[in-house]
């Protein structure tokens, strides 16, 4: 373990993050919003689902630093419910993630599986994957999971759509990013596939799927973390899209997208801190994790080192 952790300290990756002030204030900002949604119930000053705890007529209160209507309590405001913004940035920033790190990691697990398959295997299952793949990337991901979630609604009654909305967030903002692994991990394969390794593999008998998932899979990951880091923040932008749209999260359940859409109403009606708040949160939290994706593309690029 310790020679592991020396191993890394004294390696290419850790000299570039560590000699990157940009990289490095991106990872703390990931982190502190990371940390700041999982300890939400215990660092929020209210919980936005609590309904005993919201009073109406606290709604759409200014920031506590406006000298007229400004209540400490709420230190930037509340929204049309009595819920205040601060807490309702954590919370909801717990949503955001949770479908974004979820819906990438479906969308890894589905698009390395077939394209490992698609790869290894070739000919007519290759041909029909990548077809798949093809028309896939015709339509926007944002169109696919519009689709998705209006087949959910027309299949499930309406008393479950507040239940399953989640769920149906994570399966169509997943199912509309697999391609792109798939793709990258298709081209690996086949040039993995014919490398000594792999033949010899073959000659002493070992199955295939093992050739694929213990000896191909971990020589394909890098690209895989690149495109994932990348993703996330695309999949927290589109379910702020979807939600900001009013096919993502209920209204009563707060996700940064769905604040954004409440706060849109009343923002040309002076009340511009219901929408700005949750806005910059959603700005900062895709930003820092858009430029560690940018610095894992390069530092992982042996072109470049």
């Amino acid at each position: 373990m310790k020679q592991a952790l020396k191993r890394f300290f004294d390696g290419d990756l850790w000299y570039s993050f560590s000699h990157s002030p940009i990289v490095i204030l991106s990872a703390v900002v990931t982190l502190l919003i990371i940390l700041a949604a999982i300890f939400a119930p215990w660092i929020a000053p209210h919980n936005p689902f609590d309904l005993a705890a919201i009073d109406i007529m606290d709604s759409n209160l200014p920031p506590a630093w406006n000298e007229f209507d400004g209540d400490i309590r709420f230190l930037l405001g509340t929204d049309d419910q009595g819920r205040d913004i601060l807490s309702t940035i954590l919370y909801g920033a717990r949503i955001s993630l949770l479908v974004g790190f979820a819906s990438v990691a479906f969308s890894v697990v589905l698009g390395v599986g077939l394209g490992l398959v698609s790869g290894y295997v070739g000919g007519r299952t290759d041909t029909f994957i990548m077809r798949i793949a093809d028309v896939q990337l015709s339509f926007p991901a944002i169109l696919i999971a519009l689709l998705i979630d209006g087949v959910a609604r027309g299949i499930f009654p309406r008393e479950l759509h507040d239940e399953l909305a989640v769920y149906v967030l994570i399966f169509a903002i997943g199912i509309s990013g697999w391609v792109q692994y798939a793709r990258t991990v298709r081209g690996a394969t086949m040039v993995e596939k014919g490398k000594e390794y792999v033949q010899a593999a073959r000659v002493i008998g070992i199955r295939p799927g093992t050739i694929l998932f213990r000896h191909i899979l971990p020589n394909v990951t890098g690209p895989v973390l690149v495109i994932g880091t990348i993703h996330l923040a695309l999949a927290i932008i589109t379910e702020a899209t979807l939600s900001f749209l009013g096919v993502g999260v209920p209204p009563t359940t707060p996700s940064l997208g769905t604040l954004i859409r409440i706060g849109n109403d009343y923002l040309f009606s002076g009340e511009w801190w219901i929408t700005i708040f949750p806005g910059v949160a959603l700005i900062l939290l895709v930003l820092a994790v858009n430029l560690l994706g940018d610095w894992l593309r390069d530092a992982l690029n042996p072109k470049l080192r």
